[in-house]
């Protein structure tokens, strides 16, 4: 029996789930490539570029919109956690909603998360382009141009294998936070020796001399929230990847608790630096405000260096999109409700239909950037929050479900579990319903963005009925050597 069944569970609850999706690839991963993994889904483009356009809206308390939803992102790693303990799987929460709310359940997760990382590419790319217009070399190549390279070449790596991938994110991993932490440390050493930065010193009093913590108010803060969320937009890849690890019941727990001091550490830290280091004011949404401290600071080379790491940042987050994509599409499309190429694998054992589908749609940000280049970013920024806060919300619904199979005792709860269920989850839920109205509040591109709402749900409707046919076909193909099959929460409705 199962160690992940009770006793006195009934026998069709007795066989684990099996997700088709999640044979195939190999076992590479080890726990340096998850423990970075970790770190680098928790440090990425929405930090570096996004936090220069929020500082100067927000002011100092952008600080405190980075802890609060950094705590509801620790939630929903930490429920994707105790799944994943449960049963890892390289289709995560779209693999957990087929086994505990059906495949209309997995359809809505997985194209909501599909929705999430087509935007996010075009935003990596976006922000990448931003980077490299910081050099005098390239500030007279087309925005647009310099965003197909960064796609290619990111593409290209991503499709040899997963160790390649491990390897990448690993050291693109060390960079982001070798670049944080020296930050940190100039950062500290500047205020505690109140050096002067463009002629302004350091230190309290750029907080207290310039409005406060609240210089526009409480509503600024509370409007930038969705790009904040965006910020934390990739906490769930390890979730992802460990269908491709070894021991992931070792090497899960300790990856998904450190998150939440990174978070700390790196993104309340590093806001709070800059408010200290700069006035509000001194920031800008197109350049990197880590950029803009070493800019002022004159250290000959230090902006340039800054701004190669953040680069690097932004081309990880792209290929960390590409990578996650693939796995789940994949587990989409071999239970029907995908394109049939996004299953195919190559050699490497890289579900290259997949990558290739979400690399299309990078194609469009491409041509995004010719049109709006300086509206890009955040056009794309506000549509993949939509994504975010869909799959967060599934995340939460399938740890609901799980926790509701565990009272009835059919499954039982791993050890490693998420705290204070279902409060939590439920909480949770209501503050991502929140985001959304607060994205309406905001107005312009945040309240366009919501408008397409309806838009998405129509088109997910439609495509269920496109797809369902075929779904069900290899539903029954796959159930019918079994005699019985256990009922999904969805049938039981």
């Amino acid at each position: 029996m199962s160690d992940r069944t009770l006793a006195t569970a009934p026998p069709a609850a007795a066989t684990p789930h099996v997700d088709a999706g999640d044979e195939g690839y190999s076992k590479d991963l080890k726990s340096r490539h998850i423990n970075m993994i970790a770190i680098g889904g928790a440090i990425g483009t929405g930090l570096f570029l996004g936090a220069g356009g929020r500082l100067a809206g927000a002011g100092p308390s952008l600080a405190i919109a980075y802890a609060v939803c950094g705590v509801f992102a620790f939630f929903v790693v930490r429920a994707l956690g105790e799944l994943v303990l449960y049963r890892p799987s390289s289709g995560a929460f779209v693999s957990y909603a087929r086994e505990f709310m059906g495949e209309k359940g997995a359809y809505t997760a997985g194209w909501l998360y599909f929705l999430n990382w087509s935007t996010t590419t075009v935003a990596d790319i976006t922000a990448a382009a931003t980077y490299a217009h910081f050099w005098a070399m390239f500030s007279d190549v087309p925005q647009w141009i310099l965003a197909l390279i960064a796609l290619s070449v990111v593409l290209a790596a991503n499709l040899i294998s997963v160790r390649y991938f491990g390897e990448m994110e690993f050291w693109f991993s060390i960079v982001k936070v070798a670049a944080l932490v020296s930050f940190m440390l100039v950062g500290i050493y500047l205020i505690a020796t109140s050096h002067p930065i463009d002629g302004h010193t350091p230190g309290l009093g750029s907080i207290t001399d310039n409005g406060g913590l609240f210089p526009s108010g409480v509503l600024p803060m509370l409007l930038v929230v969705q790009g904040v969320v965006f910020a934390y937009a990739s906490v769930e890849l390890c979730g992802v990847a460990a269908g491709e690890t070894e021991n992931p019941e070792k090497i899960m727990p300790k990856a998904i608790n450190s998150i939440m001091w990174r978070v700390g550490v790196f993104y309340v830290g590093s806001v709070v630096l800059l408010a200290l280091l700069l006035p509000y004011t001194a920031y800008s949404a197109d350049q990197s405000p880590f950029v803009t401290v070493f800019d002022k600071l004159g250290v000959p080379g230090a902006a340039g260096i800054m701004n190669l790491v953040v680069l690097t940042a932004a081309l990880s987050s792209l290929n960390s999109g590409l990578y996650s994509t693939g796995r789940i599409l994949r587990s989409m499309a071999m239970s029907g409700s995908a394109p049939r190429f996004t299953a195919r694998m190559n050699k490497g054992k890289v579900p290259y239909g997949g990558v290739l589908f979400t690399a299309a749609f990078g194609v469009a940000g491409v041509a995004l950037n010719y049109f709006v280049p300086s509206n890009a970013f955040e056009i794309v920024l506000n549509l993949a929050s939509i994504g975010i806060l869909g799959t967060w919300a599934m995340v939460m619904i399938c740890s609901l479900f799980f926790w509701r199979r565990a009272k009835a005792g059919l499954v039982s709860r791993p050890s490693y579990r998420l705290p204070w269920a279902p409060y939590t989850q439920l909480v949770t839920l209501a503050f991502l319903v929140t985001v959304l109205v607060l994205m309406w509040c905001d107005g312009g591109v945040g309240r366009t963005t919501v408008m397409f709402l309806p838009l998405i749900a129509a088109a997910l409707v439609g495509g269920w009925y496109l797809v369902r046919g075929r779904v069900a076909e290899l539903a029954a193909a796959a159930q019918a050597p079994a005699v019985t099959a256990p009922a999904t929460d969805e049938d039981a409705r």
